[in-house]
């Protein structure tokens, strides 16, 4: 959740705003218990804004005042834009924003006066804005997870023009040089079929070149990057390599902001939930409410668990350049999470379910090891 910097004082006012591509809609509510007010609508710009932020600076004369608006395909610019002028801004979670019940109508006016009105009630819940440095991260390391899709689709289209022809693959694994040499043998008696077969072949190779591409430029911009050392302690954990490593702090920034581990599996939608009632008390799967990159980066490590602790050449060259207390605990992670993943495969739970808890429980070690590294004192909470 993203902390504002005035927490706790009066506000002059809330404005609230519904932010589109080409406009903004703008509602003030003052202090106390009068309605909001609807201010009307300006053009999405720079410079408008700066003439809404200076008239609604003189209408209050210069009190600090808190806006808010939706996390959007919009960004964070306008963010950016008002805290530098001086004032507190807070982008606001969509999904938690309350609903009344039965509400029916919907339009840019009502939803900047709901906004002025739950910002003054501190009914919103704000979320953890990056800076810019932060978001060219984020922005990398999702780039490179749009082509990995990119790439897995071509790879599926090609498979399935090859199987529906009857052309098999019988070598141990595909997608090798091996594999790529047996594609370069097959035919077609069509000469259609034969070009259609070879632009299937360089869409895969295009979608590798531009993986390959883009995990080159992962690598180059580490050494610059402020979390650069948080993200070699991350290496040492098993089945955390640069490229999770760095996609995992690309989305969350700096770990150590969160007070325990269990606020962070919190964040990332890793807690069961929840529907109790009276004596009753129901609970279901992951509520997923959080980064669902890091989810997926989460789940995917956990598989790694399912074999025997183990300090492997590749796991041990990467902890080196860490220090002793990271490395101690990775190693705590190694046992503790082998031995529970095997438990819960004993106790009758599916797979799925085991890399769940496993991954749960793997968010709190990372939480741990970028404490030690940023050196804030973490305690033994991590496997809270």
């Amino acid at each position: 959740m993203q902390a504002l910097e005035g927490a706790g004082n009066v506000y002059g006012a809330y404005i609230g705003l519904d932010v589109h591509k080409e406009t903004i809609a703008v509602a003030v509510a003052e202090c106390g218990r009068d309605a909001p007010e609807y201010y009307g609508e300006i053009a999405n710009t720079p410079k408008k804004v700066a003439r809404l932020i200076e008239r609604l600076s003189a209408r209050f004369g210069g009190e600090r005042l808190l806006w808010v608006y939706e996390a959007g395909p919009c960004g964070y610019g306008l963010y950016r834009q008002i805290v530098a002028s001086g004032h507190d801004c807070e982008v606001v979670a969509p999904s938690l924003i309350p609903q009344k019940a039965g509400e029916r109508r919907k339009s840019d006016r009502r939803d900047a006066l709901g906004l002025a009105r739950l910002s003054r009630a501190g009914e919103l819940t704000g979320v953890w804005v990056p800076a810019p440095e932060q978001e060219a991260m984020r922005d990398l390391t999702r780039a490179r997870e749009d082509m990995k899709k990119l790439e897995l689709k071509a790879r599926q289209t090609l498979g399935a023009f090859l199987l529906r022809h009857g052309r098999v693959y019988t070598g141990k694994s595909r997608w090798t040089q091996a594999h790529f040499r047996w594609l370069e043998t097959v035919s077609f008696d069509s000469p259609v079929q034969q070009i259609v077969l070879q632009e299937y072949i360089e869409a895969v190779k295009a979608a590798q070149r531009q993986v390959g591409g883009l995990e080159q430029q992962m690598r180059a911009a580490l050494p610059q990057w402020s979390l650069a050392p948080v993200v070699e302690g991350l290496m040492a954990l098993r089945g955390i390599s640069l490229i999770s490593a760095m996609t995992v702090l690309a989305e969350l920034g700096d770990i150590s902001r969160f007070d325990s581990p269990r606020q962070l599996m919190a964040y990332l939608g890793l807690v069961p939930s929840e529907h109790s009632s009276g004596p009753r008390r129901r609970q279901g799967g992951i509520t997923k409410a959080g980064n669902a990159h890091v989810r997926r980066i989460l789940a995917e490590a956990s598989w790694n668990y399912r074999f025997p602790a183990r300090k492997t050449r590749d796991i041990e060259k990467r902890a080196e350049k860490t220090s002793e207390a990271v490395q101690a605990i990775a190693w705590e992670a190694q046992k503790r999470l082998c031995g529970r993943y095997q438990h819960l495969l004993r106790a009758g739970k599916i797979k799925q379910q085991v890399v769940t808890a496993v991954g749960r429980e793997l968010a709190g070690f990372i939480w741990a090891i970028a404490c030690e590294v940023m050196g804030k004192d973490h305690g033994s909470r991590a496997t809270a």
